[in-house]
């Protein structure tokens, strides 16, 4: 099988194509096309759930990342030379976009469909809206952090794209996108520490509402999005940019997006440490805003 190309990054929902092969998934049934415009979980970095919808008319149930290896990879990674073998998710045992691999958006369903059919691909519209919403949204709210945080550093740390210490990428655990909006964690121990910045002493509250102040200045611009996609490949290193006023904000992404901030309506974060102030945990909400 050749890699999966995908259109999801230019927004589309629909989709007609060949299945290529299928693979099981435990007890359920692995299906591979030409092309999809399904958006499927990715294995390194898990934070844009799978995209919802059909396949022949199907309901795929879940959406996964799949890698097949071909000889050289086979030879280098440690697993069968053109065996053929399609490992999924986590068993994927080579780093995202490895040579020698083709990679795979593999459709689940409960029922199989024949190799060779043509069907029509249908991604839940409103589904990937409400995701493409709290991603654009979890990116904003990371810069505006960034720059609400940017006092607290010792040392000279990397600077994010708008000039401000990278509070988000030092310290992110992990990050979740929702239906509209985004949950992540990061860690406040020693080694945030070493790099220089203080956490003693933060003021909730005072960051808040310097975060939630600069994303309703952003959403009010009305700023362009757009994703840079260099080919159609799944495993293509596509990248986020938003024409911020302050500059042009740019960060690495393989998610789905809107095109203009203005589309977000509002957006707000709230913040909250772990018991032992390890960790701090940003929730990012928005509220589309009726245009009557």
């Amino acid at each position: 099988m050749k890699s999966t190309l995908v259109t999801f990054p230019d927004g589309l929902v629909v989709g007609r194509s060949s299945i290529v092969g299928a693979v099981p998934v435990g007890a359920r049934h692995g299906l591979v096309v030409a092309e999809t415009p399904f958006h499927p979980l990715d294995h390194t970095w898990p934070d844009q759930p799978a995209d919802r919808g059909t396949i022949g008319g199907l309901p795929v149930v879940d959406c996964v990342t799949g890698a097949v290896a071909g000889a050289v990879a086979g030879a280098e990674e440690g697993a069968q030379p053109d065996s053929g073998e399609v490992f999924l998710g986590e068993d994927i045992p080579a780093r995202r976009g490895a040579e020698g691999w083709e990679w795979l958006v593999v459709h689940v369903t409960e029922t199989p469909l024949p190799v060779g059919e043509e069907v029509d691909l249908v991604v839940d519209a409103g589904f990937r809206a409400a995701l493409s919403a709290g991603h654009t949204a979890c990116h904003l709210a990371a810069l505006a952090l960034n720059a609400a945080l940017a006092d607290r550093w010792r040392k000279e740390p990397a600077l994010d794209r708008l000039g401000h210490p990278d509070f988000d990428q030092a310290a992110i655990a992990s990050s979740r996108i929702v239906p509209d909006g985004s949950v992540d964690v990061y860690r406040l121990g020693k080694s945030l520490r070493k790099k220089g910045f203080t956490a003693e002493g933060l003021e909730l509250a005072k960051v808040v509402r310097q975060v939630n102040d600069l994303l309703d200045a952003w959403v009010a611009a009305d700023a362009p999005v757009r994703l840079d996609v260099p080919g159609p490949g799944l495993t293509a290193r596509r990248t986020w940019h938003c024409s911020l006023p302050d500059g042009e904000a740019s960060i690495p992404c393989g998610g789905t997006h809107v095109s203009r901030t203005g589309e977000l309506g509002r957006v707000e974060i709230a913040l909250s440490l772990s018991p032992d102030e390890t960790s701090l945990t940003m929730r990012t909400s928005r509220e589309s805003v009726s245009m009557c």
